[in-house]
């Protein structure tokens, strides 16, 4: 099969797992080969494409911010006439949407291949709704090129892939058949995030990791610690998009980490919060779900995923998008259950394993099948 994407995303792991799986794999992309060794792939499944590409990359991510949704979109129109051109034969082509369209007709065209499009938002038009909704001068771009390669790209599809719940939801509101749709929760890499000791310090610590912006909800996660009043702190590590970090001594902020770090600032924390306002999944719950924290996140989120994946777990708080105060009263819940906690925290027991990379994997495989007709492989994991 062929996975073609830009960057890493969550197909590289989903490339790993089905090459593990026993699939034959073939990974298109101008990622880096040392990158893709980096996260597991093995260079057999390794497919370079055009390094003519190299600038239109460099200058997408040098140029100004309102010049560069326009260059993703000519990276990737580059890229998918690249790998259109270079796709070997293939019983399935997996694909970024927005991305893999030409690919995707060449392979369906020459080898009969089944077209799964990955979608980690919600349908291009909720998603720009969501954004356009937000207050002026915090909104992100979604240009006419954007939308239109999106929907070109779920024309193109066989099966379109999604994460959670409200993405799923956001297709079948906007006319998707729901047979067409394969709904699978992100994973997790279990050997990084690793069950963590309570922490020693007793000032309350809530984390948010991730981008600080207004697509996340960082204003509104600030807003519910400034109403805190000092109940509890907020401990932020990522990298800064378009909100303001607060000034304050109830918050902290670290800079973007490699993702291997990330375990020691969970231990540093009782709680994990993701208030977004739109997001596909958020990998980050799986990861402080994995480290043992209680969660509070929005219902733009995989949330509700997670709660069933690992049997519906109290320590996971769902609130309404947007509602402050749902927010404070979930945060303050989630830290008398951490109160609870013993070390090291593990409230997964065996829903641990379901939220893993090769779970994620194995239920992939098992759909793979099914779309072929063919009995599926085993698996103790899905």
């Amino acid at each position: 099969m062929g996975v073609v994407t830009t960057g890493r995303f969550h197909v590289l792991d989903l490339a790993r797992e089905l090459h593990d799986l026993g699939h034959d794999v073939q990974f298109y992309s101008y990622l880096p080969l040392s990158r893709c060794i980096e996260h597991g792939l093995p260079e057999e499944c390794y497919r370079a494409l055009s390094r003519s590409l190299w600038p239109v990359v460099a200058a997408r991510h040098l140029a100004p911010t309102r010049f560069q949704n326009r260059l993703v979109v000519v990276a990737n129109s580059l890229l998918d006439l690249v790998a259109a051109q270079r796709v070997e034969a293939c019983d399935t082509l997996i694909g970024m949407s927005g991305i893999a369209i030409k690919a995707a007709e060449t392979a369906r065209r020459n080898y009969s291949a089944t077209v799964f499009i990955e979608r980690a938002s919600e349908h291009i038009f909720s998603q720009r709704e969501t954004l356009l909704s937000m207050p002026a001068g915090r909104r992100s771009c979604i240009t006419c090129a954007e939308v239109d390669r999106e929907l070109r790209s779920y024309a193109a599809a066989d099966v379109i892939t999604v994460p959670s719940h409200h993405v799923e939801a956001s297709f079948v509101e906007l006319g998707t058949a729901r047979e067409k749709l394969f709904r699978n929760p992100f994973g997790v890499d279990l050997a990084v995030f690793a069950p963590t000791a309570v922490p020693s310090s007793l000032s309350p610590t809530v984390i948010f990791a991730g981008l600080w912006c207004y697509e996340k909800g960082c204003d509104l996660l600030w807003e519910a610690c400034r109403r805190a009043s000092g109940k509890w702190r907020l401990l932020h590590v990522g990298e800064v998009g378009d909100a303001q970090l607060p000034r304050s001594s109830s918050f902290e902020h670290i800079d973007a980490v490699r993702q291997n770090e990330l375990p020691r600032f969970y231990a540093r924390a009782h709680v994990a919060v993701l208030a977004s306002r739109q997001d596909g999944y958020g990998m980050v719950l799986n990861q402080a779900a994995a480290c043992g924290l209680p969660i509070v996140c929005t219902d733009k989120t995989g949330g509700r995923d997670l709660q069933e994946l690992i049997g519906g777990s109290k320590f996971v708080h769902v609130v309404p998008a947007g509602d402050v105060e749902a927010l404070n009263a979930a945060i303050d819940d989630a830290l008398n259950r951490a109160q609870t906690q013993i070390s090291p925290r593990d409230y997964l027991g065996a829903g641990r394993k379901k939220i893993s990379w090769r779970a994620y994997g194995q239920r992939y495989s098992v759909e793979l099948e099914r779309r072929r007709g063919t009995p599926a492989r085993a698996t103790s994991e899905t």
